[in-house]
């Protein structure tokens, strides 16, 4: 099926910035006392927001966090933006030479989302076809932002292709209904990081794998622009 609309994930997927904030959730939750690994950080935070990261805090530790622990791991990550923070190879020419309407819809903060975009040159792109978890009750996996970004663009779900890395945004794609290909290209998806992540249950299951950005209008040439 050609789409009429591509929503892409942000982190993981336009912009290789997993593996910092996995390290510096890491690092930060340690000075608090709480002792967690990459492992953990893939498991149970890769593709959510950051309420859904506290409240598992709060179930796991038995730690509530106090709100400037927000704000100080927010300056830490973007700061490590700005030093290490790269796009994914291939994902500027894509986006530039689509034929199909597309937007980006994350789990991301708008803050964090439009300064990352920016770092790696992608706002100029993205501006305007932005959507994150802020605006929708339930963030990944529910369906809820793929279902508003869908909304907001026109385009049906059933007509929407998804290109998403973690296991959560995989099923958040399919309980909306939606074509869902899984990216693995993403530094964060190393054997070191994901080694003990659970396998795709058959709610997140893609319909395609690649791990290139390369490869995209290679698997779908009609999706590229002649212009």
């Amino acid at each position: 099926m050609r789409p009429d609309l591509i929503i892409f994930d942000c982190d993981g997927v336009l912009i290789d910035s997993e593996i910092i904030s996995a390290r510096m959730l890491v690092a930060a939750l340690a000075e608090r006392g709480v002792q967690i690994d990459l492992n953990y950080v893939a498991r149970h935070f890769l593709g959510r927001s950051y309420p859904v990261v506290m409240q598992t805090i709060r179930q796991d530790f038995g730690l509530d966090l106090p709100p400037e622990f927000e704000a100080d791991y927010r300056e830490r990550l973007l700061e490590g933006f700005r030093q290490g923070l790269t796009i994914m190879p291939g994902v500027r020419d894509v986006l530039e030479r689509l034929a199909l309407p597309w937007c980006v819809a994350t789990s991301s903060s708008p803050r964090r989302a439009e300064m990352s975009l920016t770092l790696t040159g992608l706002w100029p792109l993205v501006e305007g076809r932005l959507f994150t978890a802020s605006q929708v009750a339930h963030g990944k996996p529910a369906p809820d932002l793929f279902l508003h970004a869908a909304a907001a663009m026109g385009a049906e779900p059933t007509r929407a292709l998804v290109i998403e890395d973690s296991l959560t945004g995989l099923q958040a794609a399919r309980a909306a209904g939606m074509q869902v290909w899984r990216f693995t290209g993403g530094s964060h998806m190393s054997a070191s990081l994901i080694s003990d992540q659970p396998d795709e249950p058959p709610e997140a299951t893609p319909h395609r794998r690649f791990a290139s950005f390369a490869e995209f209008f290679q698997i779908a040439p009609d999706f590229r622009s002649n212009a």
